[in-house]
């Protein structure tokens, strides 16, 4: 397993990390560990979660996989582990998390209480990344890196970063750092993947130039590029599948997102030009992501132990020339084929 240097930062991290945001509602405990045992046995050192986990959030279940991986992690050397979590982003636009009663505005305040509490479920003393779940643009950049940095000074965090983030958002982090003299973020986690490749625009270029590095999550668009939505149904237990059933209106607008002609076009070729180089469209997919300079590790992640496997290969892939060529087509072929991600409205 090959390891990049996150940022500027003296983390050096697996390039590829695994995911835990299904653990506790797709997978048990049981199966959340041997998931972990897999990917930890297999080179993989960087572990991502988040005080919101399991998705889709709930008040019942919020909190629970930092408490698996809390468990989990207790069995293993915590140096030998790079660990992740991310705080709740605000509660007063496009959703109201189920924690706090909502009232999770990025302040100083705010900041304290989610790290004592993911702490406390990590059974940590630290964490070697601490990063925004989504930003809060009302405010100031320097007041939240402020606070961040607090925390760095008082050992609790080690880097930090953010999420679901814009190129504005992070170029004015990144300003506020630099004019008040504070830590800036190391690493910005976007999504990113062969159907939403919106990352490659202005993201990179922020990311290449100020030495941030890109965590990708669902570089698989949410399980899309397996296949297993082109068969002209929705499998039972997908995520999406349970999404468009019996999700909320905000879970079925994002599973449309996902999973709609466009995306399934490509998902088809790309099934293809997987089958033409001899791997899986999971395993192009994950090596495809991992493979852009601005990446540093990418995010997997998975409900079963039985879908590990075809992500793990693609750690010894490297893909050619000729493959790439096919994948640039696509996208001129069938441009950006998830209609949004999001990120427009914040």
């Amino acid at each position: 397993m090959n390891r990049r240097r996150l940022g500027k930062s003296g983390l050096v991290v697996s390039e590829i990390c695994m995911g835990t945001m299904t653990f506790g509602e797709q997978a048990d405990e049981s199966m959340a560990h041997r998931i972990m045992d897999m990917a930890y046995d297999r080179g993989v050192d960087f572990l991502d979660a988040a005080e919101m986990y399991p998705v889709p959030p709930s008040a019942e279940k919020f909190g629970v996989t930092e408490e698996f991986v809390g468990r989990w992690l207790k069995g293993k050397p915590r140096d030998s582990v790079i660990l992740a979590s991310k705080i709740t982003g605000p509660g007063h636009g496009w959703f109201r998390p189920p924690v706090r009663h909502g009232m999770t505005a990025i302040d100083a305040h705010q900041i304290r209480r989610a790290l004592d509490d993911s702490l406390r479920r990590l059974q940590t003393d630290y964490l070697d990344l601490y990063q925004i779940h989504w930003p809060d643009h009302g405010m100031p950049y320097e007041e939240v890196m402020g606070a961040l940095a607090e925390e760095k000074k008082r050992g609790r965090i080690r880097v930090f970063g953010c999420s679901n983030e814009t190129s504005w958002g992070l170029m004015k982090s990144l300003w506020a750092a630099d004019k008040h003299q504070l830590p800036r973020f190391e690493s910005v986690q976007n999504n990113f993947s062969l159907i939403n490749r919106r990352c490659e625009n202005e993201l990179a270029q922020v990311c290449r130039r100020e030495q941030v590095s890109l965590l990708p999550y669902s570089p698989l668009g949410g399980g899309v590029l397996s296949g297993k939505y082109n068969a002209g149904s929705f499998p039972a237990g997908a995520r999406f599948s349970d999404y468009l059933q019996k999700g909320m209106e905000r879970q079925k607008k994002m599973a449309r997102r996902f999973v709609n002609d466009r995306t399934l076009m490509a998902t088809a070729r790309i099934m293809e030009i997987a089958a033409e180089a001899g791997i899986s469209p999971v395993t192009l997919a994950v090596a495809w992501s991992k493979q852009h300079d601005f990446v540093a590790s990418t995010i997997i992640g998975v409900s079963h132990i039985d879908q590990l496997e075809d992500c793990l290969k693609a750690a010894d892939v490297i893909l050619d020339d000729a493959v790439m060529e096919k994948l640039e087509a696509l996208e001129v072929e069938i441009p950006n084929p998830m209609t949004e991600d999001g990120l427009r409205k914040l």
